[in-house]
């Protein structure tokens, strides 16, 4: 019986998958045989088909495999599979060509373009796709759109009448399915099959609904496969054949299947198959089910996660009838918390449910003790939602936050006499309604503190050039509040080490800001309109007068090295912020923190770099310009200023670092709110190597031992001069060094028209506070040491040049240019004198001539390369110790001394070198 059903049913089963090849024959014959046969002469039966059906078969498995990977959305393999397809309907051209496109194919090109506009146009869950399914829906989409416009009319004839291009389909399939029967009857038995096929279901008309294959011939598994492909199985289309009843048809596949789970035990190929498509169907239920919103009908079904068991509905926290006391709710409380951390719990239940047992104490009048018990807990959960410590608040839950911590604190104000802390043991909490007063287990300020981290990697994680990083700055304000409040608090009840602690996050919240109320008011400058006024009237002291007292009673409370370390280095940025650079310098200087900062931690180390930087530009305003070069030296040398301030990290370094590292760094970085401006810092930088540079390259132009001030302008300089053509300037490294070319040659105009213009005052000098002030010193700075490098440059070319001439040249005072001679001929960088009456500058020839600088240059390259063959002679001969041990005799530096000791054949010895004698020889004449 199993063999009549594995020869009669439908395509579900394996072998009736190639039913097409085989010869259709009368019912007693096929069972007959089937009983006769084994299975190894089944399995190895020799099949013929048509290149037509192979090609089609091949286009039919792609197909399939297409479509399931539409139902699961793994466009990747969409996008792998329709490569396949077209390549192989390329081969089948000949096949096409002669048929005609199979309409299959047509229904396939039409429903995945639709399918792939319609998951196009869905935002959302394009966001939800990962990064490899984004991008081959992208590629697929470009691809389809392409391809069906060559078959435009094929498609738009689809599209008009479905139902019908699958009739058509259908029909075709069948009559392919006769004449391959006909073909195969005629070569083995002679007779037609369309006559034995009529005859048929009169002769057994009982077993005419298990014949199926039979009567269909071939191509009927191949329809099926195109019907389950297409999901059209439930259509009324009836096979030319075939004249039972789709029930009988339904009876006759679900018995067939019945029978072949029994009889044929290895086919667990099929059943894989029935699985993952219930699996399918059951995934895309559950989607649909949370697409539309998580509606939820009263006795239906309804999606439950996994973990502790929690009731979905409004959660009954106590039987019926049980008394609301003190010791119910706490006990009722640890049993939420033993639940806390472990594997599977749901953290946002857990939050409603301590939310809600926070309103049952409440509603009961159980007193502040135990909703303040409660309150810690509800923040401390929030605080543990995200497991992973790079992860973020939520928006929700963050406001959620804020507005726990301001009940806590509304309590602790209302209940002055209640004690809080860390030190109080569980067993020794008073947290019932007596006359002594509340006793709570808890740390205030470990949740502000909390807090003040979860705020910074709020602002860390969100774009800082979108509307969102400003929505989210808004609730610094919020912040500023809770610490002021928790700071009063504390300053009444708390210990020093807790004032200190609550004192230094208010300074890190202070220190960066620029206070334009206090600056206007030391300017004189009134406000514009009356409630402005009020508004600076109402704010009370000045950011000054409040980091001045919360520093200094850290400076005197505090016993921990770190808080006291940020509290000068913040103190000392403000300090450098509002242009007190002597209060600043005074106390970077005295607090020797240069010394030991090394051994700090990194955030520490990063403030330590903010606070140097900030003090050099303070003094590039104020005018100090070596000053303001040796404080950013450090930090542009490195060309790590970004990394350095923690604003960003470098690409180049990715490699140095492993994920875990890099992980670490980008929690140590600064808020963009907070950030320095980075070209502003180089410019300044950069002018300020020039001013000083640039008169001493023009006082050591000769001069073979010439060392850099500044190696980075040096590069900025060279990268100029190799520049095959020289345009106007863009950036503003290369206004930097046109401005220094312009100085080199005494040209201070030019070089004050490429400092000051408006290029440069947008990118960098609007941005100073006293922006006017900031360009007066420039050209005056400007203006000095371009006389400077003038009389260095040309000072060869005079005999004698009026102080007059000199103070039009370069729009100075008389008294300044005199200053400034006075001050270069004190130095001996100039030699020359005054003649006070005529208001001259006499010069005096005391400069070597260019062949006198040529010789000794030589003399010197000379010298060198005599000690460095001597000392390669020494190695070869194994006199090492020799020459370096002065106590040995026979060395060739206590010998001679060429240069340094003061030997007779010293040539520089001799006379003091060339420079200096000639000079001190002449050093009466003035």
């Amino acid at each position: 019986m199993s063999r009549f059903f594995a020869t009669g049913s439908d395509s579900e089963s394996e072998e009736s998958s190639s039913a097409d090849e085989i010869t259709p024959k009368a019912p007693g014959t096929t069972l007959k045989q089937s009983l006769l046969l084994s299975d190894d002469e089944e399995d190895t039966k020799r099949v013929v088909r048509s290149a037509k059906d192979k090609r089609f078969e091949e286009l039919t498995n792609f197909i399939k495999t297409i479509r399931n990977a539409m139902k699961i959305r793994d466009m990747a393999k969409c996008l792998e599979e329709f490569e396949q397809l077209c390549r192989a309907f390329l081969k089948s051209k000949n096949i096409v060509d002669k048929e005609g496109v199979p309409p299959f194919y047509i229904r396939l090109l039409a429903d995945l373009e639709d399918y792939l506009n319609q998951l196009w146009e869905d935002k959302e869950g394009k966001k939800k796709m990962n990064k490899n399914n984004a991008k081959a829906l992208s590629t697929l989409r470009q691809k389809i759109r392409k391809y069906n416009r060559d078959y435009e009319t094929e498609i738009t004839a689809y599209k008009e009448n479905p139902q019908e291009s699958a009739d058509e389909e259908d029909d075709k399939g069948g009559d392919d399915s006769a004449s391959s029967s006909d073909s195969d009857g005629d070569d083995d038995d002679g007779v037609s099959a369309k006559a034995f096929l009529k005859k048929k279901p009169e002769a057994v008309p009982e077993a005419s609904k298990f014949l199926k294959p039979t009567k269909g011939s071939g191509d009927e598994s191949s329809s099926s496969d195109d019907d389950d492909d297409d999901e059209d199985w439930g259509s009324d289309t009836v096979d030319t054949g075939s004249e039972s009843s789709d029930d009988g048809e339904e009876k006759s596949a679900s018995l067939a299947m019945v029978f072949l789970k029994k009889t044929h035990a290895p086919e667990k190929s099929s059943e894989k198959v029935g699985k993952k498509k219930k699996l399918r169907k059951k995934e895309k239920l559950e989607e649909e089910a949370e697409e539309e919103g998580g509606e939820e009908v009263e006795g239906g079904w309804e999606k439950v996660k996994g973990g502790v068991p929690l009731v979905k509905e409004k959660p009954k926290m106590f039987a019926k009838g049980t008394e609301i006391n003190t010791a119910v709710v706490v006990k009722k409380l640890h049993e939420i918390l033993q639940a806390r951390g472990k594997k599977g719990t749901d953290r946002t239940g857990q939050i409603e449910l301590l939310h809600a047992l926070a309103g049952i104490s409440a509603e009961h009048n159980l007193g502040q003790g135990v909703l303040v018990k409660i309150k810690f807990n509800i923040v401390a959960s929030l605080y543990d939602y995200n497991p992973n410590m790079a992860t973020f608040m939520k928006p929700e839950m963050w406001k959620t936050c804020l507005g726990c911590i301001d009940e806590l604190l509304d309590i602790l104000y209302a209940n002055s006499d209640m004690f809080i802390g860390e030190n109080i043991a569980e067993d020794s909490e008073n947290l019932t309604i007596s006359d002594q007063p509340f006793r709570v287990r808890g740390c205030i300020l470990t949740l502000v503190e909390r807090m003040d981290e979860e705020f910074t990697k709020i602002m860390q994680n969100t774009d800082p050039h979108s509307q969102e990083y400003v929505d989210n700055l808004k609730d610094e304000g919020r912040v500023c509040g809770i610490i002021d409040r928790l700071l009063n608090y504390f300053e009444n009840k708390g210990t020093t080490e807790e004032i200190c602690r609550i004192y230094l996050r208010r300074i890190m919240h202070t220190y960066y800001k620029f206070d334009y109320k206090a600056h206007r008011r030391s300017l004189g400058i009134q406000a514009e309109t009356k409630s402005q006024q009020d508004q600076e009237e109402s704010e009370g002291e000045d950011s000054a007068v409040i980091m001045d007292r919360l520093c200094k009673f850290i400076y005197a409370k505090d016993r921990t090295d770190r808080i006291r370390t940020c509290a000068i280095l913040c103190h000392i940025y403000h300090h450098a912020l509002h242009s007190r650079w002597y209060q600043a310098r005074d106390l970077m200087l005295m607090s020797h923190l240069q010394d030991n900062i090394q051994h700090a931690d990194p955030p520490v180390q990063i403030l330590y770099n903010r606070t140097m930087v900030q003090l050099g530009i303070c003094a590039f305003r104020q005018g100090m310009i070596k000053d303001a070069h040796n404080a950013l030296l450090d930090i542009q040398s490195s060309g790590r200023a970004k990394e350095l301030l923690g604003q960003g990290l470098l690409m180049r370094n990715m490699q140095e670092r492993n994920a875990e590292q890099e992980k670490i760094e980008k929690r140590r970085q600064v808020p963009f709110h907070m950030h320095i401006n980075l070209e502003l810092l180089e410019c300044v930088y950069l002018v300020s190597a020039m001013l000083l540079e640039i008169p001493y390259m023009a006082a050591h132009e000769f001069d073979a031992r010439r060392r850099m001030i500044s190696k980075q302008f040096h590069h900025q300089l060279r990268v100029g001069e190799r520049q095959p053509l020289l345009g106007p300037p863009e950036s503003m490294r290369e206004h930097v060094v046109a401005a220094s070319k312009a100085m080199k040659m005494g040209d201070w105009r030019t070089c004050h028209s490429f400092i000051i213009n408006e290029k440069m005052n947008s990118k960098v000098w609007d941005l100073f506070p006293e922006t006017q002030r900031v360009r007066e010193m420039l050209v005056r700075k400007i203006q000095e040491e371009s006389l400077r490098t003038y009389l260095f440059t040309y000072s060869s070319v005079y005999d004698s040049i009026s102080m007059a001439t000199l103070s039009d040249m370069f729009k100075l005072e008389i008294a300044t240019v005199h200053s400034i001679i006075s001050k270069m001929i004190i130095n001996e960088e100039l030699m020359a004198s005054l003649d006070q009456p005529t208001q001259t500058v006499v010069m005096h020839r005391t400069e070597p001539t260019s062949l006198q600088n040529m010789a000794l240059q030589l003399a010197e390259k000379l010298g060198s390369l005599v000690e460095n063959n001597e000392r390669v002679f020494d190695l070869k001969q194994g006199v090492y110790g020799g020459y370096f041990n002065r106590d040995q005799k026979g060395g060739y530096q206590q010998k001679q001394s060429y240069q340094r000791d003061g030997g007779k054949g010293g040539y520089q010895s001799k006379q003091g070198g060339y420079q200096r004698g000639y000079r001190n020889q002449n050093q009466g004449n003035y």
